[in-house]
């Protein structure tokens, strides 16, 4: 009789360069795929809609013999082990603090069905760039270094055949992948297929002045795969390997993209707790707004109605593709936290929400560079300007344009500081920016 293993996906929907695959295969004559629909994390969503157009992409490139599951893992996974006679769970390690909790739990209850944990979805797992006393670094640029000298694996040599995949009966455990909703969010293609696609087309076309052009909201110039790195539709791997040795300014700049990502996801590893509080506890003691008039000004930012033009074409992109350009997330963090001097965890929950590619790591950690109470300390004086930001990045002023057809009849550079004052329909600005920059400063300075 031959044996069989269950491949357990998460966040890596795909089939190459899948570490786990040689290790179910090496273990087990066969292996049953499964994905379990987690109501902890399936919130209704665009991102939640990419997921699941994912997960039809991934059976289909199995025969359709994804085994989709619903429910709390810890009591799935156990059950849809013992049904199948399973010998072990393969996974890729998940080293965000629910994911860490989570799958701690599912070990404990397969008792003695092991949980194998190969792999990450990171090109080096956190944890693992250390400095050369053992200890951990708190700053990006020295931990780029280290990273850089560490180095990664070359990709895992997978796909569809490396395990000989079987369907089996789970009655009562299996269900079908839910329909999308309709969120209204033009989403990218989905799945494995999409990203590889995506990743070709960038490398031929946006790779050599990516170092030039990344910060250009206007331009199509930045790598658009972060969706497919949130989910494992590619592994950073791939990328990196990719464009080995290049040293081009396109492929060095590229790089330490992908750093900033490992980066995040070993401060979180480290530090669970930033998750919702500051990584640096001395910024509890900041002040924020937090009352009605605070609430109202939080909404007109969601909304893209703050009467700052390029603060508002990025959220009205937000809500419109369910991502936004990565130089406009600065500009309208800044904006929130330092000008409307609201929570940066408003913010960070309202991007979590709405960002097909909402990564808890990055995502947290980002708002909290911004913020200036993260890794990095000297951003807390940086109070972007929104005006200054628009003129330099968006020179042309086509970005806004695009996003804010009320600002359409407006030419040139003009779009953002609207010299002639707000056309109709389009707000007066919500508040004073030079005012608030000093009111920042001085809050800042009170801790």
């Amino acid at each position: 009789m031959s044996s069989l293993d269950l491949v357990w996906f998460r966040r890596d929907l795909r089939l190459h360069d899948l570490p786990t695959l040689l290790a179910a295969a090496d273990s087990a004559d066969t292996a049953a795929a499964v994905f379990v629909l987690d109501d902890r994390l399936l919130r209704p969503g665009p991102r939640s809609t990419f997921l699941l157009r994912c997960l039809r992409s991934l059976d289909a490139e199995l025969d359709g013999r994804l085994i989709v599951a619903r429910g709390d893992p810890v009591t799935v996974i156990p059950a849809l082990a013992r049904e199948t006679g399973a010998g072990a769970v393969h996974v890729s390690a998940d080293f965000a603090p629910y994911g860490a909790r989570r799958d701690a739990a599912v070990e404990a209850a397969l008792g003695d069905i092991p949980l194998v944990r190969t792999g990450s979805p990171y090109a080096v797992a956190p944890g693992r760039v250390r400095k050369a006393d053992g200890g951990s670094y708190q700053v990006f640029t020295p931990f780029r270094r280290a990273w850089l000298d560490h180095g990664w694996r070359a990709p895992a040599d997978t796909g569809r055949e490396t395990v000989s995949w079987v369907d089996v009966d789970v009655p009562g455990l299996r269900v079908d992948v839910p329909a999308d909703e309709e969120t209204g969010v033009e989403l990218p293609p989905a799945g494995e297929a999409a990203a590889r696609a995506r990743w070709r087309d960038f490398v031929v076309d946006g790779l050599d002045r990516y170092h030039l052009d990344r910060d250009r909201p206007d331009l199509d110039a930045t790598s658009r795969m972060s969706p497919y790195l949130k989910f494992g539709c590619v592994h950073p791997r791939t990328l990196l390997h990719d464009v080995r040795g290049r040293s081009d300014d396109g492929a060095t700049t590229l790089r330490s993209e992908l750093c900033w990502r490992d980066f995040y996801a070993d401060v979180l590893h480290r530090r669970p707790d930033t998750v919702r509080a500051a990584y640096n506890r001395r910024f509890d003691a900041l002040r924020h707004d937090t009352g009605p008039d605070a609430e109202d000004a939080f909404a007109a930012w969601r909304q893209g109605r703050t009467g700052f033009p390029i603060v508002d074409a990025g959220m009205r992109q937000l809500l419109a593709e369910g991502w936004m350009h990565n130089r406009v997330r600065m500009i309208v963090a800044s904006f929130l936290t330092k000008d409307l001097h609201v929570p940066w965890w408003w913010g960070a929950r309202h991007f979590m929400d709405r960002l097909v590619d909402g990564d808890i790591a990055s995502n947290q950690h980002g708002w909290q560079w911004t913020a200036g109470c993260g890794t990095d300390a000297a951003p807390y004086f940086r109070v972007f300007n929104p005006l200054t930001q628009g003129e330099k990045f968006d020179p042309t002023g086509d970005y806004v344009r695009r996003w804010v057809p009320e600002l359409r009849g407006v030419t040139g550079k003009q779009v953002h500081r609207l010299p002639d004052g707000p056309p109709p329909g389009y707000p007066a600005p919500v508040v004073d920016h030079a005012e608030e920059r000093r009111e920042a400063l001085a809050r800042y300075g009170e801790i």
